[in-house]
């Protein structure tokens, strides 16, 4: 056999294992059925502006040796994630902390802030038995009927009463001002974009693109004495159980010719009526700027629209609720007797990563798997 390993995948999760094995000496090939590598973190370059064609992705981990991983690859900006949410025209500050409250309710200490939502929260009593009462029990009605009501029944199409509680457990909800939405140590995005980043991950690696491997399965098996593949499990196995169920989403793309569109990477639109989800404008994730620092002229910005998965459709988030959990086990157990195939990734696992377990579950699968 001419490979050790065969690749399935150029994402954050196939490059990151093809960089450990060809570091281990190992003969490595990566296929992608794109015409390029990157996988949903792939960036591309419009007017200077590094796109994030699949969706906006911010890195950001707490976990040291990850961080120190993905620097080797690229330099990180100091980029912190402060959405904004619009409803009907008036902006509130996400993640929920005091410039919300204060917005909302005119509230003015922490103390002002606590009172306001406790008494909202006693409206709920008994353990929360979906997203709603969730949502109130940590928030109040009036920040979930404006601010997550709309947006959540738009990102999953259900009404919040149909979707279970655990979706909304980790929403930010703070006493303070802090606009960092995420609780990280460490935040930023790749300079030069992530493109760069799964190139220099790859660099030296033999990679394949526009090249399906379901599609020709036993020519490219025969390559290699080991499979590692991070595409769908329920396509690796032909649907023989069923289809496990995503969330997918849509994009609408603008090249604009004005410096800025609204002033943050993204906005999100929390009213029902408002088709789009959110407003990506791509330009801030490196701050408006070119490479030397000079002010970018133009701007880009993505609509995103949510909508259910149908075959065709690029999946993107797993429905982890309690049918597709189990059709999920039964592909597992198909996953394990396969002797020369690991399962890993996004959608090999069926299951929600994001960028730095991603990067994790990969180097623990290096561990195990070169020792």
């Amino acid at each position: 056999m001419k490979y050790d390993y065969l690749i399935v995948g150029s994402g954050l999760f196939g490059a990151t294992f093809a960089r450990q094995a060809a570091d281990a000496g190992k003969r490595v090939l990566v296929i992608d059925k794109r015409p390029n590598i990157a996988g949903n973190i792939y960036t591309e370059d419009i007017e200077g502006i590094h796109v994030h064609k699949y969706g906006a992705h911010i890195f950001h981990t707490n976990d040291r040796r990850v961080w120190d991983y993905v620097n080797r690859f690229a330099d990180f900006n100091r980029f912190t994630n402060s959405p904004v949410a619009n409803y009907k025209g008036e902006l509130y500050s996400l993640p929920f902390n005091m410039y919300t409250f204060n917005k909302m309710w005119g509230v003015v200490t922490p103390e002002e802030a606590k009172a306001k939502i406790d008494a909202q929260r006693r409206e709920i009593t008994g353990e929360p038995k979906n997203l709603e009462e969730q949502a109130i029990s940590m928030v109040g009605r009036d920040i979930f009927e404006k601010l997550v009501k709309g947006y959540t029944e738009k990102q999953w199409e259900r009404d919040c009463k149909d979707l279970p509680a655990f979706i909304i457990r980790r929403l930010p909800v703070r006493l303070t001002f802090d606009n960092n939405y995420f609780n990280a140590l460490y935040q930023g995005i790749p300079i030069g974009g992530y493109t760069k980043l799964v190139e220099n991950l790859l660099a030296g690696v033999e990679v394949r693109l526009d090249c399906d491997y379901l599609e020709n399965k036993a020519d490219l098996d025969a390559l290699a004495a080991k499979v590692v593949y991070t595409g769908p499990i329920d396509a690796y196995f032909d649907f023989r159980l069923g289809a496990l169920e995503y969330r997918s989403v849509r994009f609408e793309t603008e090249l604009l010719d004005i410096p800025n569109f609204q002033g943050n990477a993204a906005v999100n639109y929390t009213d029902r009526e408002t088709p789009w989800t959110r407003i990506i404008e791509h330009k801030w994730f490196e701050f408006g700027r070119d490479a030397e620092g000079n002010d970018l002229p133009k701007t880009v910005i993505s609509r995103e629209y949510s909508s259910e998965w149908k075959p065709g459709d690029e999946p993107y988030y797993p429905v982890n609720d309690a049918k597709n959990g189990a059709l999920y086990q039964q592909y597992k157990a198909l996953a394990d007797a396969e002797d020369s195939v690991i399962f890993g990734g996004r959608l090999g696992e069926y299951k929600y990563y994001d960028m730095d377990q991603t990067v994790a579950a990969a180097l623990a699968l290096c561990e195990r798997e070169l020792g």
